[in-house]
């Protein structure tokens, strides 16, 4: 026992005292970390190994005479086919299917087309194609696409008449694009443009079709004046005027006038949609 009557240290055969509550020395885990490290190592050269294999095997393979015969031939066959489909009728056009006409008569659009004779599909200027349907005056918009095997199907948009005016040729129909497409007749349900100097490129004109473009249908509008870009009048077929102003907060405009109709009068003010009138 010691002379203080403390607890007992003992030596190892280093000489070094070890104490009954003293920890471990840090040199207690180093052999763990070393065969973690040994086993990520091994880990790592297995890996390597079986790349290695996989890449012997697909080397072994690529010098097998059958393996590299196979390859040519289908090499051959691809070239044959492209060659086949680029250059032969094979694959030529045999239908035509032209969708969304109502007043532009299919030949037109045929004439338009000049699909060639036995050409391939795969060599079809859709583009051009497009392109050349589109000229036509009530033609708004077109889609040319390829159907394999045969089929090209055109998809057309025409134009539609918003507004029309008279002329001394006759009269002038507007589309929604204010677009001067067509000298006809209009359709019962175009109201008529009343304004100085009616045309595509006048700004008046311009203001009266963007403001068609949101009335509701519903309402009947037979005449259209616009004096100018904000003094825009609609004449309803009932005999109602409607004073719309210009084409700010149309959707606003829109939105009270079918309700505003619903009170008697003979004037119906909504150029100012917060603070709208009725005579």
């Amino acid at each position: 026992m010691s002379p203080g009557g403390g607890a007992k240290d003992s030596a190892d055969g280093s000489g070094r005292k070890r104490g009954a509550a003293e920890e471990p020395d840090e040199w207690v885990d180093e052999p763990a970390a070393e065969d973690d490290s040994a086993a990520r190592a091994a880990r790592r050269a297995r890996l390597r190994r079986g790349r290695a294999r996989e890449d012997s095997k697909l080397l072994y393979s690529w010098r097998s005479p059958r393996v590299r015969i196979g390859a040519a031939i289908g090499l051959v066959l691809i070239l044959a086919l492209g060659i086949t489909a680029w250059f032969t009728p094979v694959l030529s056009v045999r239908t035509v299917r032209v969708d969304g006409l109502s007043v532009v008569p299919e030949d037109q659009v045929l004439d338009a087309l000049q699909v060639p004779d036995g050409l391939s599909m795969i060599r079809l200027d859709t583009t051009a194609m497009a392109e050349r349907v589109a000229q036509l005056p009530k033609v708004r918009s077109v889609r040319v696409q390829r159907e394999f095997p045969s089929t090209v199907q055109v998809t057309v948009v025409e134009r539609t008449p918003v507004l029309y005016y008279d002329a001394p040729d006759g009269p002038h129909l507007l589309d929604c694009d204010s677009v001067e497409f067509a000298i006809e007749q209009p359709p019962g349900t175009a109201p008529k443009l009343v304004t100085d100097h009616p045309g595509g490129n006048d700004p008046a004109t311009r203001a009266a079709v963007a403001v068609m473009a949101l009335v509701p249908p519903s309402l009947g509008v037979g005449e259209v004046v616009a004096r100018s870009v904000s003094d825009i009048a609609l004449e309803l077929r009932d005999g109602r005027t409607v004073l719309w102003g210009g084409t700010g907060d149309s959707q606003k405009k829109a939105a009270v006038v079918g309700p505003l109709l619903t009170q008697p009068g003979k004037v119906f003010d909504v150029s100012s949609p917060n603070l709208v009138t009725v005579k």
